[in-house]
């Protein structure tokens, strides 16, 4: 209190000690724990840097113990470290495991096709580097005419991006009862993207590794015609040429070969009482 400015008689008064205890102990040489507290202090700080600021408590007190024959507990290792704001690496941070119960069941088993536009859909989220960092990219794709009927783009594969995927979808076709088919990550099991799908009146569908595989074949054109073409400096950049691949080259250029050589718009076009 007093190194902070308080006047002596101030301190002691709040702290109920008498001013000449006051003077007396500052008159003390520092005592044995005190000097083995800064010791401790400098012997912890040096081996710390030692590890590249990597280690924690754990480990420092396997090196003062192990490396420099050092009696000392791991408390009071700990202690000393958190009084000097001595702090190890943390782990990645880990993603939380799908709770069994918001897992839906697989109704597609494989099964893509469907006669009529807006039965099924199928959803996937892809990654892809530029010299800022990565871009993910969310799509729904509806299986009857492979036309993409919903993307996001965003700097993380979070939550937000597969509702925001799947309010455009919604927003573009208008479904009922449509079936929107997934793996079973944690984005797609959210609370945000579950109840977005409900309120709309789809039907949640989840298959395990390997089970959507027209989004796989997807991606992997998608990679080919166009990702892995040239290095990507920024994420606009990369997002714009993702923008021009899906609206403008997928659904309006590309002929593809499962249907008839047809783009999937002019497919669409050939399909009664279908949306535009």
């Amino acid at each position: 209190m007093v190194g902070e400015g308080l006047p002596v008689e101030v301190a002691c008064r709040v702290l109920d000690v008498s001013v000449s205890g006051y003077y007396a102990w500052r008159g003390r040489p520092p005592s044995q724990r005190a000097i083995r507290h800064a010791w401790l202090t400098d012997v912890i700080r040096e081996a710390h840097l030692a590890s590249r600021g990597i280690y924690g408590s754990r480990r420092i007190h396997a090196e003062l113990v192990l490396g420099r024959n050092i009696s000392i507990s791991h408390g009071q290792v700990e202690l000393v470290m958190r009084r000097a704001g001595i702090r190890g690496v943390g782990g990645r941070p880990k993603w939380r495991r799908t709770k069994p119960d918001t897992i839906a069941s697989d109704l597609v088993n494989r099964r893509f096709d469907r006669p009529a536009p807006n039965q099924l859909w199928v959803t996937d989220i892809t990654e892809h580097h530029t010299r800022e960092g990565k871009v993910y990219c969310a799509v729904v794709l509806d299986t009857y005419s492979r036309r993409v009927v919903g993307w996001s783009i965003d700097s993380s594969p979070t939550a937000a991006l597969v509702t925001s995927v799947l309010g455009m979808a919604i927003d573009n076709r208008k479904p009922a009862g449509t079936v929107i088919h997934s793996d079973q990550g944690v984005q797609f099991a959210s609370w945000a993207f579950t109840r977005r799908a409900k309120e709309s009146g789809l039907v949640a569908s989840m298959g395990s590794i390997g089970d959507n595989s027209m989004m796989e074949s997807f991606w992997s054109r998608m990679q080919v015609e166009l990702l892995d073409r040239q290095p990507w400096r920024t994420r606009i950049e990369l997002a714009n040429a993702i923008f021009d691949y899906l609206e403008i080259w997928h659904n309006r250029q590309r002929r593809h070969s499962a249907l008839g050589m047809l783009t999937p718009v002019q497919f669409e076009a050939q399909t009664p009482s279908t949306v535009a």
